[in-house]
């Protein structure tokens, strides 16, 4: 079959091929889907995954299952929505993201860079499960798009196997959604998906079967047309094994116990052939019996097509086994003039990964299933039969329990003369979901057709164009990284932050403001006759366009980010401060890269690659000790000194095997590298500097200084160094004071407790009282969960305030301190 002989399956083809629009690709049983997938993976330039929701229907496809690849529990799955809170002040606080298990490095990158997820047998999947592929993808590609801006292809019919959900399960689902099925998850319904159905059938042939077919599909088998199909009714129909009939039952414990007693009823020895397992299999994906036992005169089904020039069988040809051997099976089918020797065949089990060189989406084979491509076929499940093709086939559907069943093992024959009834068909046993049938015929009044493939392309090249030359995201997560650095500016060097700040000028008018000009010139020159790729006078101007910005980026962003770097002994600031500065980096990284690759032209594929190859390319660039500058050079008056006590601290950090900020914190020793103290006296001054320092580091701290001084014959003006005041006993809110300070800068509870020489109960009693006037962040001290608990607990009008009741409730799960932070943000809270 070529999927270019018929209108649908080229209107596909082109839609996933040259726009970036989400497909639904359904179609009757028979009508190449299957094909269109296997088409698909050979031809597609796009960087693509395929998925599947069950092993054995991943395996068929190619690729792996949704669970595994998405990382889902099996349980259903809460939508975002619904897990969205409300805080104690009224906000709306991000949904709870430990549904979502924690993805590696090299999976993140997978799904950043992809263009195409392919999501096989859909009819099958839930509509809770869609939902959490769309948090993941949106989740990991920081998009707030359906799917994280990632094309989606579904494929399958809903007619046949519905989703399995079980009562209890739905009962959880149910306030949720209309229906279990995908059409009525929240993605999908925010997501503007194309239906597109195939309508040529290849399996039949037969008009009157085609229509009767249709009939029970679409839940419109009258009484002429179940009365044409019990013609087939033969319940004393006992077949010979050389006519090759196959039992389609509905239940797997019937299947099998055909095959056993069909087996033991063969006067002959039975061989067991065992598979060969390699590496990662899991039996549930098993595409076959891990131990076949068969005999000569078995019935048996081919499970894989045929890899050879020949192509003497495919999946779902049944024969006769006529001969044994340790290795080989040889199989006679109706009709075929000869023989098939049946040797081993294997089937892979893959992981997806990336080429660290070409860059391209691998398929990485993680394990091997090796076994003879057979199966005993006196009799198959309805369910295992999708997607199967048989010339005879007697059907025993009296038992159908779920919707699609008797559909799905009708047509999986060719025709109606090789068809056989073993129970009649009742009404009742033909099961249509009204809610698929409303949907389908929804969806058939937005079937697309040439003009609207056009105006798709259209608006895709449109819209990557606009991608191109959007600076959004690199002034977003700028302004996050200013906002991180103003926050925590105690334990960051002010010349830090204003070098940042001193970016946004040059970007908002050289970038931003000429960017947005050119977006709307794009809307300007772009016509309805021709795609914008096609557009001589739009090309010339993007090619302008892009040298313009490459030019602007390097010299705006590229040489200020790239080389930026900054210390700080405060670890917070450093995660925080350090994690905002990356993504800004990549940004700026992958725009840099994606206007390279267009200075010659525009083009989608190569856009795509060059974007895609950008997301995988980047690497941090070093934030610590870069050749960038500096908190401490920047703000040193003596660099080389400060070099050298730095490099002094690290040493005694590295022989203590602390962190450098338990040594002395770096802001000590630039006020030292200023001050240039000349005994212990004078070195008191510094601040950090307390005590327990001078006795441990003092002498050699003042060393260092003395030895840089007489080095470079520095003269130290002694009046520069103010004389030590007298400490004396301050009121408690300036020792408040001071410990709130200590803690801006980045020290800990327990640091600020042994400089001070304070319990650490007290330091919390000083901190609590800045929770109390919302100078400090409850979060910094309590966590979200116990936060909640707690608050629950005070605002509970019958408990009350004492923190030694409260801590007899809640035992050792919740500390004094946690209880008093807490109370003081209530009391805060309530002021407001």
């Amino acid at each position: 079959m070529e999927p270019t002989i018929n209108s649908q399956l080229q209107l596909a083809h082109e839609f996933v091929h040259h726009t970036g629009r989400n497909v639904f690709l359904s179609g009757k049983a028979g009508t190449g889907k299957t094909t269109f997938l296997h088409r698909l993976k050979e031809s597609t330039d796009k960087r693509m995954v395929v998925v599947a929701p069950t092993g054995v229907a991943a395996i068929n496809a190619g690729g792996v299952t949704i669970h595994s690849f998405f990382q889902l529990s099996f349980g259903p799955q809460i939508p975002e929505e619904a897990r969205l809170r409300v805080d104690s002040r009224g906000m709306i606080m991000p949904a709870d993201a430990s549904g979502i298990k924690k993805f590696s490095r090299e999976k993140i990158r997978l799904i950043r860079s992809l263009d195409l997820v392919v999501i096989d047998e859909i009819s099958m999947v839930r509509a809770d499960i869609l939902d959490a592929i769309d948090e993941v993808l949106r989740r990991f590609r920081h998009s707030s798009q359906p799917f994280g801006g990632v094309q989606m292809l579904l494929i399958g019919d809903l007619f046949q196997l519905s989703p399995v959900v079980k009562d209890d399960e739905w009962e959880i689902l149910r306030p949720y959604y209309q229906s279990v099925y995908f059409f009525n998850s929240k993605a999908y319904q925010r997501a503007s998906f194309v239906p597109i159905e195939l309508m040529h059938i290849y399996r039949q042939q037969d008009k009157a079967f085609i229509e009767l077919l249709n009939a029970v599909r679409n839940n419109q088998a009258n009484d002429q047309i179940l009365s044409e199909l019990n013609k087939r009714y033969r319940p004393d129909f006992r077949p010979t094994d050389e006519e090759g009939y196959i039992t389609l039952t509905t239940h797997n414990a019937v299947a099998n116990e055909i095959n056993y007693k069909k087996l033991e009823s063969i006067n002959a020895k039975s061989v067991i052939y065992k598979a060969v397992i390699e590496q990662e299999f899991p039996e549930y994906a098993y595409p076959g019996e891990a131990e076949l036992k068969i005999k000569v005169g078995a019935q048996v089904m081919f499970i894989k097509n045929d890899l050879e020039a020949e192509r003497r069988f495919f999946n779902g040809k049944i024969g006769k086994v006529i001969a044994v051997s340790e290795e080989i099976v040889v199989v006679k089918c109706p009709g075929d003039l000869d023989e098939i020797n049946v040797l081993p065949m294997t089937w892979r089990n893959i992981r997806y990964s990336v080429n660290e060189e070409t860059k391209d989406v691998l398929e990485d084979v993680i394990g091997t299933f090796t076994q003879l491509p057979l199966k005993l076929a006196w009799a198959i499940t309805i369910h295992k039969s999708q997607g199967l093709t048989f010339d005879k086939a007697i059907i025993d559907a009296q038992s159908a329990f779920a919707y699609g069943q008797v559909y799905v093992a009708l047509s999986r024959c060719r025709n109606l003369e090789g068809l056989v009834l073993r129970t009649r068909i009742a009404p009742h046993c033909i099961i249509t979901d009204e809610t698929i049938s409303r949907y389908t015929q929804d969806s058939l009044q937005q079937a697309p057709d040439h003009l609207v493939l056009m105006d798709a392309r259209r608006s895709f090249q449109l819209e990557l164009l606009n991608e191109l030359f959007d600076f959004y995201e690199i002034r977003r997560r700028y302004d996050a990284l200013l906002r991180a650095m103003e926050a925590r500016e105690a334990g960051l060097n002010p010349e830090s932050i204003l070098t940042m700040r001193s970016i946004i000028t040059p970007m908002q008018s050289e970038l931003l403001v000429v960017s947005e000009r050119f977006k709307n010139e794009i809307v300007r020159i772009a016509t309805p006759d021709f795609l914008p790729v096609d557009n001589v006078h739009l090309a010339d101007r993007t090619k302008k366009a892009c040298v313009y910005f490459v030019e602007k980026v390097k010299t705006v962003l590229g040489d200020a980010l790239m080389n930026f770097a900054f210390e700080t002994d405060n670890k917070e600031v450093k995660k925080i401060v350090g994690e905002q500065l990356e993504g800004l980096q990549k940004a700026v990284y992958v725009k840099l890269k994606s206007l390279e690759s267009c200075v010659n032209g525009f083009e989608v594929l190569h856009y795509l690659k060059a974007r895609a190859h950008a997301e995988l390319d980047f690497r941090v660039s070093p934030r610590q000790h870069s050749s960038g500058k500096k908190v401490g050079t920047t703000s040193s008056k003596h660099p080389l000194l400060y070099k050298e006590l730095t490099a002094w601290r690290d040493n005694k950090a590295t022989e203590n095997n602390v962190d450098g900020s338990r040594i002395v914190r770096l802001k000590s020793l630039v006020e030292i590298s200023n001050l240039l103290p000349s005994n212990i006296r004078e070195l008191e001054i510094i601040n950090g500097i307390g005590k327990k320092k001078i006795k441990e580091y003092g002498k050699e701290l003042v060393e260092l200084v003395n030895a840089y001084c007489e080095k470079f014959e520095i003269e130290r003006i002694q009046d520069s160094i103010p004389e030590p005041v007298i400490k004396e006993k301050s009121p408690l809110p300036d020792s408040k004071k001071r410990s709130l300070d200590l803690f801006v800068t980045g020290m800990s509870i327990a640091e600020i407790a042994e400089q001070r020489g304070f319990a650490i109960s007290t330091i919390e009693a000083h901190l609590a009282y800045y929770v109390g006037e919302g100078i400090l962040e409850v979060s910094s001290f309590v966590s979200q969960e116990k936060l909640e608990r707690i608050s629950s607990y005070f605002l509970d009008k019958e408990n009350s305030d004492s923190l030694a009741i409260a801590k007899s409730f809640f035992g050792d799960d919740v500390s004094y301190s946690e209880l008093r932070f807490t109370l003081n943000h209530l009391r805060f809270l309530h002021r407001e």
